[in-house]
């Protein structure tokens, strides 16, 4: 299964959140899942139900309907599977499809496992993995030990919603009843149910199953595809590799990076890679010294007897040893290994001539100690380490960035390493809400006493006082008497009752800025607040 292209994300969840996410996927499909489902399901069900009608046994139409839900649900099924990996299939492609898809592990649904309560859960293992027969078993019950409870509770749960559909539709027959001929109704339906239902209530009744089943099948098969994709998620993990997949992504997509950092630290491992002792010293036995000194030099004999590669005493290391038997003549042997040496063939040489400074004694003598110091291992090579010197000092610089900025930063960080990180709130001022209530009794003036609440700071208050007044002004010129705690769209109903077009005009402003401030908290300007109480002052003609 390519896990690596699914379009749902794959988590550890719990039962009921997968479940969940198998309605999701069925609702995110449910063009490509009920339409091929209803071009199967109707034409079944009206070649079942025209049979029973003819051999009058509505009842084998209802069994015959119930034992092919697998058949519906495998379409769905089919739909999902490919879904998830974002391949929706065309209605006509599903159908296509049923004809050759899945019936290897099939047949066991429509035959002994039809009575199965796991077939959501189960079905997958047999269409969607394609094992022989007997891997099929190990799997079924390898997936269903882990979801066994809720696998049973859902099959349960989709029952209890198909009799929910049949008696809704059932009860919706009579909502189209009278209320007056309702319980005639009612005992002239029980009187046909008790006795012989007629055939065309027999169908009815079908057709209600069928359309319970062609609503809920899908939701069933995508609720149990979805605990079986949480099975193996839980079993295989599936999850950990998806990380660690775009885990892989992501450092490929960082190659050029690494490159860079290769290629920079590479000088570094040129300079360690010369530094005496990286490579192994290569010696000479002490057999194969020439007696006249005229193959090698006192210097390279010291080298070689100071190598501990080839110890002097080694009694392997001898000619009796290397070639057995009787020794050869040494002499002898060592004039054939000169002359090897010297022979071209064997180990090619050429004369190279350079121009060379005259050291002086003082120099002679550093270089000779700086040699020693190599061979003790305490010098350090000399040669062009320009680049290796330039990368190690832009690592250094890196690394005393790095330093500074957490210095720099120290007072953010560590209090959060000594568990004292939490962030302080802002104290914020407490709000001061002023209860706004009504006045009970209006003043004489109501417009002067809106003025003085408003220069107190309570403009709530005032334009409480404005709306109250306008109230009692509206309620004497429509003639109305409005009950106790009448709402701002009562008041507003009663206003049409006035007599001329200005005062609904005004009252319905005094109600739309009262209800701005009171709901809103929007106060309108100081100038739009006297500009309204004195409109209501001269057109409501209260005292001045």
């Amino acid at each position: 299964m390519r896990i690596d292209q699914l379009n749902v994300n794959l988590r550890a969840r719990s039962e009921w959140e997968a479940m969940e996410l198998g309605t999701a996927l069925v609702r995110r499909h449910a063009r490509a899942i009920w339409l091929p489902l209803v071009c199967v399901s109707l034409p079944l069900f009206v070649l079942f139900n025209a049979a029973a009608w003819w051999a009058d046994a509505f009842g084998w139409a209802w069994i015959a309907m119930w034992w092919i839900k697998p058949l519906t649900d495998r379409i769905a099924l089919y739909v999902i599977s490919r879904g998830v990996f974002g391949d929706e299939p065309r209605p006509l492609q599903t159908l296509r499809a049923q004809r050759s898809w899945g019936w290897t592990g099939f047949w066991g649904y429509l035959g002994w496992r039809r009575f199965s309560p796991f077939r959501a859960l189960l079905m997958p293992v047999n269409l969607l993995e394609g094992s022989d027969a007997q891997q099929r078993g190990v799997r079924r019950r390898a997936v269903l030990g882990g979801a066994f409870g809720p696998a049973l509770l859902l099959t349960t749960v989709c029952m209890a919603f198909e009799l929910v559909i049949v008696s809704g539709c059932i009860a919706a027959i009579f909502l189209f009843v009278p209320f007056d001929l309702l319980s005639d109704s009612w005992r002239a339906a029980w009187e046909m149910v008790s006795e012989t239902m007629p055939p065309w209530a027999k169908l009815g009744v079908n057709a209600f199953f069928w359309l319970a089943a062609t609503l809920i099948g899908p939701f069933y098969a995508g609720a149990g595809f979805a605990l079986y994709l949480n099975r193996r998620t839980e079993m295989e993990a599936w999850d950990v590799e998806i990380a660690f997949r775009r885990l892989r992504e992501r450092l490929q997509q960082a190659a050029p990076l690494l490159v860079l950092a290769l290629v920079l630290c590479w000088p570094m491992a040129a300079v360690h890679a010369t530094e005496p002792g990286a490579a192994p010293s290569c010696s000479v036995p002490q057999g194969a010294f020439d007696e006249d000194g005229e193959a090698y030099s006192d210097e390279d004999e010291d080298e070689s007897e100071d190598s501990p590669d080839v110890p002097a005493d080694d009694p392997s290391n001898t000619p009796a040893v290397i070639f057995g038997g009787t020794a050869p003549d040494t002499a002898g042997f060592r004039q054939a290994v000169q002359r090897g040496y010297e022979d071209p063939l064997v180990s090619s040489t050429r004369q190279v001539s350079r121009w060379e400074r005259t050291l002086t004694d003082a120099e002679k003598e550093a270089e000779k100690n700086e040699r020693k110091l190599d061979k003790n291992g305490k010098g350090r090579p000399k040669g062009p380490l320009l680049p290796a010197q330039i990368a190690e000092w832009i690592l250094w610089g890196f690394v005393g960035l790095l330093v500074v900025l957490l210095v720099a930063t120290a007072p953010r960080w560590v209090r959060w390493l000594r568990g004292t990180g939490a962030r302080r709130r802002t104290a914020v001022d407490p709000v001061l809400e002023e209860a706004v209530e009504l006045p009970e009794v209006i003043p004489p003036d109501p417009a002067a006493r809106a003025r003085d609440l408003w220069q107190q700071g309570r403009p709530r208050q005032a334009l409480a006082l404005l709306y109250r007044a306008s109230v009692e002004s509206m309620s004497e010129r429509a003639e109305v008497v409005l009950p106790p705690g009448a709402t701002e769209a009562q008041c507003l109903r009663a206003s049409r009752r006035m007599p001329e077009e200005a005062d609904r005009t005004l009252f319905a402003q005094v109600v739309r800025v009262w209800q701005y401030a009171a709901y809103a908290g929007r106060l309108p300007e100081p100038e739009d607040f006297e500009t309204l109480a004195t409109t209501l002052q001269t057109q409501f003609r209260w005292r001045a």
